[in-house]
C-alpha cells in the first residue's frame, strides 16, 4: 500500500482537535481547519479563524492584494482594467479601460485574485495584475 503523505486523523482533509472553536451556525464542536478555513463537517459552514485560534504563529491573517501600479485593493472597489483581455468563448474581449465596479478578493486559482461581474460579459476573475484603482 502507497500513501502520498501522512493521513489526516478521523478521514477528515484537515487536522482536528480540542482547540478549535464550535461551529458559528450550528455550535458542532466538530469542526476541523482546512488551510486557512475552519470548516464544519454537520452543516458545511466555512469560516476564517480568529486569530490565536490556530497554533499558526507566522500567520497574520490579512492577505495584502495590490493592482498593476500598487495600489491596495479591498472589497467593494471600482478598479479599470489597464490591458485589453482575451475572454475564452468570446469573439470580443474586455477593452483596456473597462471599469469594474464592486470586486472582491478571493483566494483564486492560477493568480485571479478578483472576483468580479462586468457588464457584458458576466461574472468572471481578474488578475489584479492586470487592474488599476479607479
Amino acid at each position: 500500500m502507497r500513501t502520498a503523505g501522512p493521513v489526516p486523523e478521523f478521514g477528515y482533509p484537515g487536522r482536528m482537535n480540542e482547540n478549535l472553536p464550535p461551529c458559528p451556525k450550528c455550535s458542532s464542536e466538530y469542526t476541523y481547519e482546512m488551510n486557512a478555513l475552519m470548516v464544519c463537517p454537520e452543516c458545511g459552514n466555512e469560516w476564517v479563524a480568529a486569530e490565536g485560534t490556530a497554533d499558526d504563529a507566522g500567520f497574520s491573517g490579512e492577505r495584502v492584494v495590490k493592482d498593476a501600479v500598487g495600489n491596495v485593493l479591498s472589497d467593494g472597489d471600482t478598479v479599470t482594467v489597464v490591458k485589453a483581455l482575451k475572454v475564452k468563448g468570446s469573439t470580443s474581449g474586455i477593452k483596456a479601460g473597462t471599469k469594474v465596479r464592486n470586486i472582491r478578493l478571493v483566494d483564486g486559482v492560477d493568480g485571479h485574485d478578483i472576483d468580479c461581474k462586468i457588464d457584458g460579459f458576466g461574472p468572471m476573475q481578474l488578475k489584479s495584475s492586470v487592474v488599476k484603482k479607479a
